[in-house]
């Protein structure tokens, strides 16, 4: 029994290194996939939407402040009041606009990007499984060393599976 346990000991080292190891640049991935390409302009068209609109909003807000400042001196107190309180409500509906056009820009970026992160996800443990890796990291997620003799760089090989799939 104790010669069995230290076989099991010595030859153990050895299945570690038979265990293989490969890395990806996710973000060179991407942004080659043209459906990140589609969704990314998607996006940046939305939000020049968004921008113009607060610019509008901006603007009204800028000239109807200087209108106020030219007849301020004309005006009565309950008038005065009354404009004050207009401006305050035009510049509240500028700042809940902001934050509005945020959260949908968030969110229209999330689902854009949701189905484009899975089937790269898929073609990775595609390639994973094809090639009997035990991890293939992704170096875009900032992992400081990656040894080139020990992992293998498999995002051409990622690339000619999304490639596949098209």
């Amino acid at each position: 029994m104790k010669k069995l346990i230290l076989m099991l000991m010595l030859f153990a080292p050895l299945s570690i290194f038979a265990q293989k190891f490969a890395h990806i640049n996710s973000q060179e991935i991407m942004q080659q996939m043209p459906e990140f390409i589609k969704a990314r302009g998607d996006v940046e068209a939305q939000a020049k939407t968004y921008e113009n609109d607060l610019k509008s909003m901006q603007d009204e807000l800028q000239r109807k402040s200087d209108e106020y400042d030219k007849g301020k001196s004309t005006m009565n107190v309950t008038a005065q009041k009354q404009k004050e309180q207009e401006l305050q409500t035009l510049y509240q509906k500028i700042q809940q606009a902001y934050q509005d056009n945020q959260t949908a820009l968030q969110k229209l970026q999330q689902d854009k990007m949701q189905p484009i992160t899975a089937k790269l996800v898929n073609a990775i443990k595609v390639v994973g499984d094809k090639g009997g890796y035990v991890y293939i990291m992704d170096t875009a997620a900032g992992i400081p060393y990656i040894s080139p003799t020990l992992s293998k760089d498999v995002t051409a090989e990622v690339k000619a599976e999304l490639a596949k799939q098209n």
